[in-house]
Parts: C-alpha cells; structure tokens; sequence
C-alpha cells in the first residue's frame, strides 16, 4: 500500500472511474485507459458524493491531473467529481447505455415469444374436432392475444433498430460530426417518446437515461472532431476529405468497398493520403468512448475475491491485488506496445525490478536445469 500511495499519477490524461460490487460493500475504482494502470481501488461502506470526492482529492495531491474522465451514470461517482475537480469533465460511458438498450429490446422479443405460444395454445386448443361447446368467449381472447403478438413484435423489432442505429452509427467511434450525431440521437430519443406508453416503466426509463445523458455520451465526438480539424491544418488538406478518410475506417480492409475507397481518396488527395490516414488511425485509438477496462478489472477482481473470500482486512487485501496488477508484466496483449512491460512502466515510462523484488523478497535467480 506505501508503494501504491507512492507512485506519480501526473501521466495519466484520460481516467476511467466505476463502482464494483463485490459482496455487501462497494469498491471504488479508477483505471488509466492509456497504460490500464489501476490507480485507485478502495473498499467503502458508502459511494455517495463526498466519499468520492475525497479519494479524488487525494488522487489530486498524488499529481492526478486527467484531461477528462468517463465513467456510467452513477450520481455519487459524479457528485464527487463535481466537488474534486469541477473543471474536469466527466464523459460517458456508451457501453452501459447500449447494453441496457440490447436488454430492452431482448426484453420484448421474449414477451413476443411468449404471446405467440400463448396465441399457438389456444389456436390448437380451438382446432380440436371433439370440443362441442361455445367458443365465442375464446375466439374473442384469441384474437385479443393476437393483438398484443403484433404489438409486441412490432415494439420489439422498432427497439432493436434503434438500439442498432445508436451502437452503429450514432455512438460509433468512426461516424458523422457532432452536430449530426446530436441530431440523429433525438431523432431516437423522440421515437422511443413514441413507444413508451406501451412500457413506461421500462421502455420509458430508458428514454429519459438518453435523453439525460446526451451531451456526456457524445462528447467523444466533438474530441474527434477537433482532432480531424488539428490534422486538416497540418497536412494541408480540406476538412471534408480527412472526415471522407475517417468515415473509411467503418469499413473493413478485407472489403473490396474499403479499398475502392483507398484508391478514391488516394487519388484526390495525392501525396500526403498516408501521413492522413495514419494520424485519423491514431486519433480513433487515442478516443476512448467507454469504460470497459473497468468492467475487465472487476472479472478479476471477482475471481482473486471469491478464492480468497476465507481472507479478512478488505482494504489491506485490496492494496494487494491493486499492486499486483499494476506490477505484473503484459506476457501477451492486442496491442504490441504493453507487451513485456507492465501497467506502471506503461503509465510511467520507467522500468521498475519483480514485484516480488518489490516486496522485499530478494531478486529473482534464474532456473538451473
């Protein structure tokens, strides 16, 4: 924990902030998105605003300084933001805010299904030759339940397509500019205005989540942009070409629609086409948009919990597995640069010993065989 409390956090530009439940008490978590460095996880009894606000503060005294932070709704999480640091905005996070849509419409493909056997049921139950009673009572529920089949697949099939035009086009990392995206999220927002009233509970909390989180959830949008501005001016190029070369990375490079794009762009652009595209390519990978890195430490997180559950002191516990994480070198990773080198040399920029050096266990000594 000394070692922990002791590491320089002023590198860090874009932090990643979330709530973990593990057992009865939540654990409050950051994580750089560059170096997936851990820079705070700490077990409370609350998560409200100022609990928040003074482990920020104290991030802060460290050389905490991120340019912006991106974290869910959580109104403790941002409360406490709001009162550490109230010139650092906080983005959000589109991985919840899909993930609840996809549930939504999940929700009602079910209920869908479920009408249609309840519908199939009682068709079967009519077609039987040996009934010889009056069925004007179920002809009149069999077309009821026919009704709300409709509905239902109707509802369903409208929530998933705008659920799909929000993952793919609006929230998409390589999309239109900001003012379009704003414009096509209330097209979707005043469409589920639309359809709430079959669902309020449900279909109309999660319109208001949209429309309460606009601004946050596209902010990552008007970074890009700036970024495509900072890359016309430099390269000399018209802004409407680079977004043409930003709208190319939608597509994929196994596609034969990515390469006559390639070969259009080249050609009207000329010599300064790859400089381009390698500095758009760096701007997407330099925008991040959610927090996932934070919902990847709480899996293992769970897992070092769970094992060790027979285990007291949650908070020297924590300080623990904070400082392996952070120490333990990448052996494999997606991306070239993390690999051999751990989440603080990543974050740092500096080589450090074994984390079993580090706690004091001697140096390491090579295997004889």
């Amino acid at each position: 924990m000394a070692i922990n409390a002791g590491v320089d956090l002023s590198a860090i530009r874009v932090g990643l902030h979330d709530e973990l439940f593990q057992g009865s008490q939540p654990v409050l978590a950051g994580i750089d998105v560059a170096s997936t460095y851990c820079y705070l996880l700490a077990t409370e009894a609350h998560r409200d605003g100022d609990t928040w606000a003074i482990h920020l503060l104290d991030l802060q005294s460290r050389g905490l300084d991120p340019e912006h932070t991106i974290a869910d709704a959580g109104t403790g999480l941002r409360a406490g933001q709001k009162i550490a640091w109230p010139d650092t905005p906080c983005h959000g996070d589109v991985f919840h805010i899909i993930e609840q849509g996809k549930s939504l419409a999940t929700l009602w493909h079910r209920v869908a299904g479920g009408a249609r056997t309840e519908r199939e049921q009682l068709e079967a139950r009519l077609a039987n030759p040996r009934r010889r009673c009056d069925d004007s009572l179920l002809a009149a529920t069999l077309e009821t339940l026919r009704r709300n089949e409709a509905h239902a697949h109707e509802l369903a099939a409208d929530l998933r397509t705008l659920v799909q035009w929000l993952e793919r086009d609006i929230l998409s990392l390589a999309g239109p500019d900001l003012a379009t995206r704003q414009l096509l999220f209330d097209f979707v927002v005043a469409e589920l205005r639309q359809r709430e009233a079959q669902d309020l509970s449900r279909t109309g909390a999660y319109r208001r989540a949209l429309q309460n989180q606009r601004d946050g959830l596209l902010a990552f949008a008007g970074l890009l942009d700036e970024k495509l501005d900072a890359i016309a001016q430099t390269h000399n190029v018209a802004r409407d070409l680079v977004r043409e070369v930003f709208i190319l990375h939608r597509k994929s490079e196994t596609s034969s629609a990515f390469w006559k794009g390639w070969n259009r762009l080249l050609s009207r652009i000329g010599r300064p086409f790859h400089d381009v595209y390698a500095a758009v390519s760096a701007a997407l990978r330099s925008t991040p948009r959610s927090s996932s890195l934070v919902e990847n430490l709480n899996s293992r997180l769970r897992v070092c919990l769970t094992n060790r559950r027979h285990l007291k002191g949650g908070r020297v516990w924590l300080g623990l597995l904070q400082f392996v994480f952070n120490h333990r070198r990448f052996a494999r990773s997606r991306c070239p640069e993390r690999t051999g080198k751990s989440p603080r040399e990543l974050m740092s920029g500096k080589p450090h010993d074994h984390w079993l050096t580090l706690l004091g266990l001697g140096r390491l000594q090579p295997q004889r065989i």
